[in-house]
């Protein structure tokens, strides 16, 4: 059992990564109670639905642009350096949020412009903080690492939304935006203790800093084709078979419960990530990666179709009550794909940050944040169209089974994936 349990080895060796992933596990939480808060304050000032899909909007387009441009960032300066001042950035919107709230704004565009700074600032931090982590641990440790992160980021991701509207129904908006600006503090002073961690010498490095850096990082991951699988995997996983848009009506039509159903069906797949987390010591000592992660993403697949079977079974009955049984069956399924998407993330990080040398890793791990960021809103347009022809059930069965299917014809395409080895990592 001991060896099942998560590894702790990473934060007992650095405790540079200890205190930056207790830092940020402590931050992710902040930031899930100002997403909930901040869609309870678009919606009260609006009463439109739309106006708060709006905020999704508001925060893809910079983080589409400065995923990719923050990526070249890191790759030219001191990684240490270009997080915090991304950390302060975000940190100042989330005062500004507090200020707002305290003296009462009613312009909702206000509120789309402080999410676009902190999403752009987020963009910057993000894969200046991935490229960090390789420089605190020895290869070796990578899977167990991003395991622990997983753990942070799925906790944050089920506590966060319920401590947000908790707290937005007892005690208002800016005492949950203020919540959420002391709990930044973690991570910025764990930031702020490490060491510089400038990017290592290399002649493919631009001396002058611009659009060309980043398509150089374009160019590169189109050469690399471990690396690529990664990514294209994902793309598949997510875009074919990302099941919340379907949630809500799930929770009306199928199995009842309304917007409870809704909220555990969501939570279901974080549940399942920790649980993953949390039994991840064996993933350290995975040699074959490329085979765990097309195995994983096939489990994802598979349980997304087991969830539209439970749906299509269910029926439309529009219940006035729960239905127990199929909703057990439905959360069950969904925690199985939220621990398949763990096993999967951490290995697809481990590969690129094992495989690219450190000249690279900003921008691919900028890459990397727009593909996990726009491949579930992409997966969940794909499946919310599908459900209009042929109800949410059934779309759900041929999402699941296209990224099945999808995944095995890439993999048989790109052989050397298949063998990827963890003792020998080529990008």
């Amino acid at each position: 059992m001991r060896h099942l349990l998560v590894d702790l080895t990473p934060v007992r060796v650095s405790p540079a990564f200890r205190r930056l992933w207790l830092g940020l596990s402590v931050a992710n939480l902040g930031s899930q109670l100002t997403v909930v808060a901040v869609g309870l304050q678009v919606y009260a000032l609006t009463a439109s639905t739309l106006a708060v899909g709006v905020l999704g909007l508001c925060a893809l387009v910079p983080l589409v642009v400065f995923g990719l441009y923050g990526g070249a960032l890191v790759d030219h300066y001191d990684r240490r350096t270009v997080a915090v001042v991304a950390s302060v950035v975000s940190w100042v919107a989330v005062l500004a949020l507090v200020a707002q709230a305290v003296v009462g704004n009613e312009q909702v565009g206000l509120l789309y412009a402080l999410v676009a700074v902190q999403s752009a600032a987020g963009a910057v931090n993000s894969p200046a903080r991935s490229a960090i982590i390789p420089r605190l641990l020895e290869p070796r440790l990578m899977p167990a690492a991003n395991a622990l992160q997983t753990i942070g980021w799925n906790t944050a991701l089920t506590i966060g939304p319920l401590a947000g509207a908790v707290l937005v129904a007892s005690v208002g908006y800016a005492w949950a935006y203020a919540v959420d600006a002391v709990l930044f503090t973690f991570a910025l002073t764990a930031l702020l203790r490490l060491p510089p961690v400038p990017p290592e010498p290399s002649a493919n490095r631009r001396a002058r800093l611009g659009l060309g850096s980043v398509v150089d990082g374009l160019r590169y991951l189109g050469t690399q084709p471990n690396v690529r699988m990664t990514f294209l995997v994902d793309i598949v996983a997510m875009v074919t078979a990302m099941p919340r848009a379907l949630f809500p009506a799930v929770g009306v039509l199928y199995l009842g419960g309304g917007e409870a159903t809704t909220g555990a069906l969501t939570a279901a797949i974080a549940v399942g990530g920790i649980g993953a987390g949390l039994f991840s010591g064996g993933l350290a000592r995975v040699r074959w990666q490329g085979r765990i992660i097309a195995a994983a993403i096939t489990a994802w697949g598979l349980s997304i179709v087991g969830f539209g079977a439970v749906l299509v079974a269910a029926g439309r009955t529009s219940p006035d009550q729960v239905v127990p049984v199929a909703l057990v069956l439905a959360l069950a399924m969904l925690v199985l794909a939220g621990a398949s998407d763990t096993v999967s993330s951490v290995f697809r990080q481990t590969i690129l940050q094992t495989a690219t040398p450190d000249d690279m890793r900003g921008r691919l791990q900028g890459v990397f944040v727009v593909v996990v960021a726009g491949g579930p809103r992409l997966g969940e347009l794909a499946l919310g169209a599908a459900s209009t022809r042929v109800g949410e059930g059934w779309a759900a069965v041929a999402g699941g089974v296209a990224c099945v299917v999808l995944v095995w014809v890439l993999v048989r395409a790109q052989r050397t994936f298949w063998d990827y080895d963890a003792r020998n990592p080529t990008p």
